[in-house]
C-alpha cells in the first residue's frame, strides 16, 4: 500500500449526522493532514433512497426545484437533478418520512401524488432517461397517487375518485390508465431500489415496511388487502402484466411505488449500481489507488444492495483496495472480507459514546480518515 497517492472516497450519508458530500469533506481533511500534498477524488454516493438527489448535484447534476404535493397533500419545494437528458427523481424529495411533521405518520392516507408532479417536471425539463430512486418513503399506496399525477383515474363505484392513500384503494372499483402523459412512452425510466420486495403478501410493501410508517398490525392487514385489490382492478384495465408486475422484484419498494413505475415501463435495476453508472464511478476508479467508502451503520442490511457493499463489488472486480468507515460496526472482519472491504473504522472505536459519535460525527470522522492515511498511506 505504500505509495499510494490517490484515493477515491466513495460514501453514503451518515443518517441523522453527515451528508454524503460532508463525509467526503472530513474524510479529505482528515488524510490530508496526514498527507498533505495526497490527491483526493470525492463522489458522494447514494443508493436511490434519500440523499439520491445531493449526490447526483455533488458529481456535476443541475439542482432543479418545484413545487409538489407532500405526503399529506400540502405543497412543499422539492428537487430533482438534471444532467443534459438524464434526470435523477428521488421519491424521498415528494414523499419521504423526512416530509411528515415530527411524531406524525399517515400510513393509511399518505400518498405519492407528488412523486407523480416531480416525474412530470423531469419530462418538462427535457428528460429522456429519468433515474427514479425510491426508498424512504411516507407512503403504502401502490404508486396509486403517483400514477394519478401523470394523469391515471382511479375512481370509486360512485364514478368518483378514491381517496389518497393505500387505504383509500380499498374503494377502488374502476382505474383508466389511458390518460396517462404520452411522454411516458419515448422514456427510459429506470426503478432504482435496494429493496427486491414484491408488491403483496407476507414480504410485501405493507408487511415488510408498513410498520416502520406507523401502521398497526391491523392497518397493514388493511393495507395488504388494499393493494391486492388494487392489482386485482389494475388487470381488468391492463391485463396480465398487471399481475405479473406485483409479483416482480422491486413491486414492493417504497410502499409499492415500485409497482407504479413497473406499469410505467420501468426496468427495475439494484439502486447502487444504476447510481455509480449515473455518477461516473467507473472512470474515477481507474483513477484511484485506494477506495474509502462507508455509511453510518454497516451491519446486515449494508450487504443487501446498500451503498458500500455496491461500491466494494465494483472496487474489488477493478483489483482496487477498499476500506470503510461508518458510525457504528455491527460486522465481522470476514464478511466485510467477502464483500471486498479489507478494513473498517468506526466512530466508536475513537469514540466510546454513541450519543457523542452522532453529535460530533465531523470531528471524530477527520480523527479517523488520520488513522486511515497512517495505516495505509504512510
Amino acid at each position: 500500500m505504500h505509495g499510494t497517492r490517490r484515493v477515491l472516497v466513495a460514501a453514503d450519508k451518515f443518517k441523522g449526522s453527515l451528508t454524503a458530500v460532508q463525509v467526503a469533506e472530513r474524510v479529505t481533511g482528515g488524510l490530508r493532514r496526514v498527507v498533505p500534498d495526497l490527491e483526493v477524488e470525492a463522489l458522494p454516493v447514494a443508493d436511490g433512497g434519500d440523499g439520491t438527489v445531493d449526490a447526483a448535484v455533488a458529481a456535476g447534476f443541475e439542482r432543479r426545484e418545484v413545487r409538489v404535493a407532500g405526503p399529506l397533500g400540502d405543497e412543499v419545494t422539492a428537487a430533482f437533478a438534471l444532467r443534459g437528458d438524464t434526470a435523477v427523481v428521488e421519491m424521498a424529495e415528494a414523499s419521504g418520512l423526512q416530509r411528515l411533521p415530527a411524531g406524525v405518520f399517515a400510513p393509511l392516507t399518505a400518498s405519492t401524488y407528488g412523486s407523480g408532479e416531480l416525474l412530470r417536471a423531469a419530462l418538462d425539463a427535457g428528460a429522456r432517461t429519468i433515474v427514479f430512486g425510491v426508498g424512504g418513503s411516507a407512503t403504502t399506496d401502490g404508486g396509486a397517487g403517483m400514477l394519478s399525477a401523470l394523469g391515471a383515474r382511479f375512481l370509486d363505484a360512485d364514478g368518483q375518485p378514491v381517496p389518497p392513500g393505500g387505504g383509500g384503494l380499498a374503494e377502488l372499483a374502476d382505474a383508466d390508465l389511458s390518460g396517462l402523459d404520452r411522454r411516458l412512452g419515448s422514456v427510459e425510466l429506470v426503478l432504482a431500489s435496494d429493496v427486491d420486495n414484491p408488491l403483496t403478501g407476507p414480504k410485501g410493501a405493507a408487511a415488510v415496511y408498513g410498520p416502520q410508517k406507523g401502521a398497526s398490525p391491523d392497518a397493514v392487514e388493511t393495507l395488504d388487502a388494499a393493494l391486492a385489490h388494487f392489482a386485482k382492478v389494475l388487470e381488468g384495465a391492463v391485463g396480465a402484466r398487471a399481475a405479473e408486475y406485483a409479483a416482480s422484484p422491486g413491486a414492493g419498494a417504497a410502499g409499492g411505488v415500485g409497482y407504479g413505475a413497473l406499469l410505467l415501463g420501468a426496468r427495475f435495476r439494484a439502486g447502487i449500481e444504476v447510481m455509480l453508472d449515473v455518477l461516473g464511478f467507473a472512470p474515477a476508479l481507474r483513477r484511484a489507488s485506494l477506495v474509502i467508502t462507508g455509511e453510518g451503520s454497516l451491519d446486515e442490511q449494508t450487504l443487501h444492495g446498500k451503498a458500500p457493499a455496491g461500491v466494494a463489488a465494483a472496487a474489488r472486480a477493478a483489483g482496487k483496495e477498499v476500506v470503510a468507515v461508518c458510525g457504528r460496526l455491527a460486522l465481522e472482519p470476514e464478511v466485510l472480507g467477502r464483500v471486498g472491504i479489507r478494513r473498517a473504522y468506526a466512530l466508536t472505536q475513537f469514540e466510546p459514546d454513541v450519543s457523542r459519535c452522532i453529535a460530533d460525527a465531523g470531528p471524530i470522522l477527520e480523527r479517523v480518515a488520520e488513522r486511515i492515511a497512517r495505516d495505509l498511506l504512510l
